[in-house]
């Protein structure tokens, strides 16, 4: 029985491109948690801000990755899914956390080059290029804590993909 594979990152570090190119190579499931939440609220991630604030939506964020954790399955996480010591914790203990960093002013141009405004609403109303440096500066040290490995996002998939894959095998063989 393998353990879940869960991704953590930013916005745009490439957890569910990533993610599916992975769940193919190793025969797997992939979810992505912010696809199936919004599947289930039949809402948006933007909506569902509006409604219910932000804490609704990370309440359903916690729920969402506990139900879709299962044997074998790599698991695109939302970047803010770290903010919860629930959540980092369940992550740690239930399968291996990968941590795909990019630098902000990569991840800055991957949210420019395709916006996504319906997806998720602005964290902190400042520009992309800010935003992302302020939230990846806030958040670094929790993705860091949580993960299992660290893996450089900013190559190309087909690196990201065998840098995985051999943090695997290491942990595998430890």
């Amino acid at each position: 029985m393998t353990l879940p594979i869960f991704l953590i990152g930013a916005r745009s570090c490439g957890k569910s491109t990533i993610g599916v190119a992975l769940a193919q190579i190793r025969d797997s499931q992939f979810i992505d948690t912010d696809v199936a939440l919004q599947a289930q609220a039949q809402m948006t991630v933007a909506d569902i801000v509006e409604q219910e604030g932000w804490a609704g939506f990370r309440a359903r964020e916690t729920a969402t990755l506990q139900r879709v954790a299962s044997p074998g399955t790599v698991v695109a996480t939302g970047g803010g899914i770290i903010l919860s010591e629930e959540n980092r914790q369940f992550m740690r203990e239930k399968g291996i956390v990968i941590y795909l960093y990019a630098p902000a002013s990569v991840l800055a141009q991957r949210l420019e080059a395709v916006p996504k405004a319906t997806q998720r609403p602005t964290l902190t109303g400042k520009p992309i290029s800010e935003e992302i440096g302020d939230v990846l500066a806030e958040r670094d040290a929790l993705y860091r804590e949580t993960a299992h490995h660290i893996v450089d996002a900013a190559q190309p998939v087909e690196n990201v993909i065998e840098a995985i894959q051999a943090a695997l095998l290491l942990a595998r063989a430890s």
